[in-house]
Formats: C-alpha cells, sequence, structure tokens
C-alpha cells in the first residue's frame, strides 16, 4: 500500500523542523475550513433550513464532524507536537500556544472514536429538532428519549476520554478548563448563602421598584431594529454580523468576518429583546475582537465559555443593567418607541430593569435571582450523570427545585424543563458557566475601576469605547491563547474571587431595595 502523501510528508519532517512548522500550518488550515463549514451549518441551519432539512443537515455535519476528529487525531499528529513543543525557541509565541490548544484538543478526542463522535453530532442535531417541536407543543414526552440517549452518549465519551473520572467533571472540565465540581460546589455554596437570604430581604422591603413604565405592546418591527440600534451601541461590527430569528438566542459563526445572532422579540416583553441583544452582542464582541493573527488557528475564539459568558453577561447587566447606562439605553428606546418611553426618566428604566422577582424563564431573570436557575441545572445534571435520575424525573425535579429555590409553581414543561435548548445540543456542563461568567464579570470591572477608569462616567456617555478597548487589549485579542486563570491573574492582578460578584449583588440590590 502506497504511504499516505501527508503521513510521509509528516514523518520526513522529523529531522525538518521547517517542515514540521509547515505541517502544522497545514493542519491548521484542513481544521480551520472544517471548523468554518460545521459552525456555519451549525448556526445558520437551525435558523433558516425548512424542517424537512434535518436529517440531511444531520448527515453533513457528522461527516465534517468525522474528517475534523479524523484530521486532528491523526496518529503522525502526536509525535508532530511533541517535535514542535520541545523547540520554543524556534516557534515564538503564537505557535507554541497553537501547540498546547492542539495539544489539549487532540487529547480530549483521540480516545473517542471517530464514527461515535460523528453519530453524537447526528443525534444533537435530531434531538434538537424534536425539542423545537416539543417546546412549542408543551410535549417532554417526545424530547425525554433523546435526553436520555444524550446523557448514555455522553457518559460513555467520558469513559473513553478520562477512564476512571467522574463523567460529569469530565464535561464540566470541558466548557471551563480546570473546573469540576470540587470547583463548582463550594461556588455555588457561596453565591447561593449570599442570594437566598438577600432575595428575602429584598421581597420583605417596602420600597420595592416599578417595572409598569416598560409594560405595554411593542411593534415586533420596530424592536428588530431596536436589535440594531443596540449592537451599534454596544460597539459590534456590524460588517461582520448577521442577524437571524430563532426560538432560544444564541451566538454562533464560523469567524471573525461572520458572527451570527439569533434571538426573538415579545411583543409584551421590549427589555426580554433589549437585554438579549446585549447579552449575545457581548460574545459578538469578543469573537470579533481575537488577535487577527490567530485567524485561521486554533486560537481564534474564545478561551472557554465561563470566559465567554462574562463577555456576554458584563454587557448584559454590568453595563446594561446599571444606573449610569440608564441614559444612553433611554435614549436608544426613545428613537424606536418614543410613545411609551418620552416620558420615563433614566432612575425609573433603571428600577425597572432591577426589580428582584422570581420568574420561570432563566433568560428573562432579573440580576439576583440568575444564578438560582443555574443552580436548578447544576443539581439536575448532576443527578442525570450519576444515574440518580432519568429524563422521566426531570419536570418532577425541575417544579420541586423552582418551588424550593425561588418559591414559584412550575404551570407547565414549555416553561420548565423544556425552556432552554442546551440540553438538545449535547451541552450539558455548560450551564454552571454562566454563573461563572457573571462572577468573573464583577471582578474585571473591579480591575478596571482600580486601574483609574471612571466605569460610570463611560456608561453614562454611551460610548463605550474604553471599556471594549480595556477588555480587547485584557482578554479579548488573547483568543485561545491564554487560559482563563492566567487571563484573570494578569488582566486583575490575582486570581478569580467569587467574593467580587457576592459583594456586587449585596451593594446594587441593598441599594435598590433600601436595605
Amino acid at each position: 500500500m502506497a504511504e499516505n502523501p501527508a503521513t510521509a510528508d509528516l514523518n520526513a519532517a522529523v529531522a525538518n523542523p521547517r517542515a514540521d512548522i509547515a505541517a502544522l500550518d497545514t493542519l491548521e488550515n484542513k481544521l480551520f475550513a472544517l471548523r468554518y463549514a460545521i459552525d456555519e451549518i451549525g448556526s445558520l441551519g437551525p435558523v433558516i433550513d425548512p424542517p424537512r432539512a434535518t436529517e440531511e443537515r444531520g448527515q453533513a455535519t457528522s461527516v465534517l464532524e468525522e474528517e475534523r476528529v479524523c484530521a486532528l487525531c491523526a496518529p503522525e499528529v502526536g509525535p508532530l507536537l511533541e517535535r514542535l513543543g520541545a523547540q520554543p525557541e524556534l516557534l515564538g509565541k503564537t505557535r507554541m500556544a497553537q501547540v498546547k490548544v492542539l495539544k489539549r484538543d487532540r487529547a480530549s478526542l483521540v480516545d473517542v472514536p471517530a464514527e461515535e463522535q460523528a453519530e453524537f453530532s447526528r443525534l444533537t442535531v435530531e434531538a434538537n429538532d424534536i425539542w423545537r417541536r416539543a417546546k412549542a407543543t408543551d410535549d417532554w414526552a417526545s424530547f425525554e428519549p433523546y435526553l436520555d440517549r444524550i446523557v448514555a452518549a455522553l457518559r460513555h465519551m467520558a469513559s473513553e476520554k478520562n477512564p476512571g473520572a467522574d463523567p460529569y467533571d469530565v464535561w464540566l472540565d470541558e466548557y471551563e478548563h480546570g473546573t469540576s465540581r470540587a470547583f463548582y460546589d463550594p461556588f455555588f455554596a457561596q453565591v447561593k448563602d449570599c442570594v437566598v437570604p438577600l432575595l428575602a430581604d429584598c421581597m420583605a422591603s417596602r420600597h420595592k421598584p416599578s417595572h409598569t413604565c416598560v409594560e405595554g405592546n411593542f411593534d415586533e418591527a420596530r424592536q428588530w431594529a431596536l436589535a440594531d440600534d443596540l449592537m451599534a451601541l454596544e460597539g459590534v461590527d456590524t460588517n461582520a454580523l448577521w442577524v437571524g430569528r430563532t426560538e432560544h438566542p444564541f451566538t454562533g459563526g464560523p469567524s471573525e468576518g461572520f458572527v451570527i445572532i439569533a434571538s426573538h422579540v415579545y411583543p409584551d416583553n421590549v427589555l426580554s429583546n433589549v437585554f438579549s441583544m446585549l447579552h449575545e452582542g457581548g460574545h459578538t464582541l469578543y469573537e470579533q475582537n481575537v488577535d487577527p493573527a490567530y485567524r485561521f488557528t486554533s486560537l481564534k475564539g474564545g478561551t472557554s465559555m465561563g470566559m465567554h459568558e462574562a463577555q456576554s453577561r458584563f454587557f448584559e447587566n454590568i453595563i446594561g443593567r446599571s444606573e449610569a447606562f440608564a441614559t444612553p439605553l433611554l435614549k436608544t428606546l426613545r428613537g424606536r418607541f418614543p410613545g411609551q418611553f418620552g416620558r420615563v426618566t433614566p432612575h425609573q428604566l433603571f428600577l425597572a430593569e432591577n426589580c428582584a422577582e422570581p420568574c420561570l424563564i432563566r433568560c428573562d431573570a432579573d440580576e439576583l435571582t440568575y444564578p438560582l436557575h443555574i443552580l436548578v441545572r447544576y443539581e439536575i445534571e448532576q443527578m442525570l450523570f450519576s444515574g440518580e435520575a432519568k429524563a422521566a424525573d426531570v419536570p418532577g425535579l425541575w417544579a420541586q427545585k423552582y418551588k424550593d429555590y425561588l418559591g414559584i409553581e412550575v404551570p407547565d414543561d414549555a416553561h420548565g424543563a423544556l425552556q432552554d435548548t442546551h440540553w438538545s445540543d449535547g451541552s450539558l456542563g455548560y450551564f454552571p458557566t454562566y454563573a461563572l461568567g457573571s462572577a468573573i464579570g464583577a471582578q474585571l470591572k473591579d480591575a478596571m475601576v482600580a486601574g483609574g477608569m471612571d466605569f460610570d462616567g463611560v456608561c453614562a456617555s454611551g460610548d463605550l469605547a474604553p471599556i471594549r478597548e480595556w477588555l480587547r487589549v485584557n482578554i479579548w485579542r488573547w483568543g485561545r491563547a491564554k487560559d482563563t486563570d492566567e487571563l484573570m491573574r494578569a488582566a486583575c492582578g490575582a486570581p478569580f474571587d467569587a467574593k467580587h460578584y457576592t459583594d456586587y449583588l449585596t451593594q446594587k440590590f441593598s441599594a435598590i431595595y433600601e436595605l
């Protein structure tokens, strides 16, 4: 049998460092092309494809995913990365970062057969389509077997990736490198110990803010125009952005030059549009501002989902729900809805945005109760992975935990366990990064202020360029070249500390509710 040309090139490179570097570039270019196709199909497909396209999209995605895994996990790639990693003086910082990331990516895939990963990709495409229909018809039973299949597949792949490790820990680490239940359990305990009594105090206060100024009916076409205004206010490069419509908001897209936001609008809830767009805009800014030198490499994109959610939650809450930002935000709202917002004051808008009221829907939750929504999902995911619960048990567990933590009754599964798309995508282990991201964002703000930034003044001006530049220099430009811990220590002068978050929530809501 003739030797594979790519293999021959790599073998010949053993004694030729320049050939090794050329082989690295060839590998990166192939991986970039495959990721581009997978990400574009995965982001645009659910938004623009007709219903009957699901099976074909799943097949195309599975083939591309298998090609990606085979390219990265080819036998000759391991020795190539080892040889390159032993020559830091030849490679320089960027290529050494590429080698580090590729080694990690390869290690997470190499022990799982490519065809198994391709089959999982096909399963999640089908499951996501079933989930959409199940949510629309409040039909948990139709989605239930898919969740059991997804959990079983994830458990099996985790055992192949890291035999003997807790399978849920394997996936927590996948979304935020270095984390596990040993990290998240004390983190959530610290957050819960702050939020639960603080929420109770807010509910008991006589000084409850009103949200009547944001109530009413808001034309959907003008809300979509408002979405464009919000992207401009945030500073998103709209020449590298495509906005579509979907049931569950998300940000995706294959490259710095092509980021996709899909969102929704509700005629009776204009703030849902506002904060969904600010949230997704934060993700977009991160993707658009990675160092251009990383474009066709594995360093492109955010370093982790925790850091990614830090950007989205930062723009949604720490900026978007601040009193200082209420002035430019109100001006933007008046531009599309002058009748409804003409007499509203910035302070009234600020209070309306920050009513701490337990609700059913995570995406519409206020900033204080939000981490309790994440805690519910974190606890249920642990039960699914341990075998303590099956998919059939989830609606009951969901209802009980929402009653225990938020004091509310869940009327149906569409407003309960079917509300999020993440489980249908196979993204178990992702949810905790939302709470972690919120906490990271609070620490980043404190670092900006400690460094001399007039944070409130910048927000009040409506020109967020100084904040964007700080984040670009300290976080965004590094892409995947630096891990979260390294970024936090450099940007904040200290490792991650959740106390910044609990202090932020305590100070903000104590002032609003006059505690």
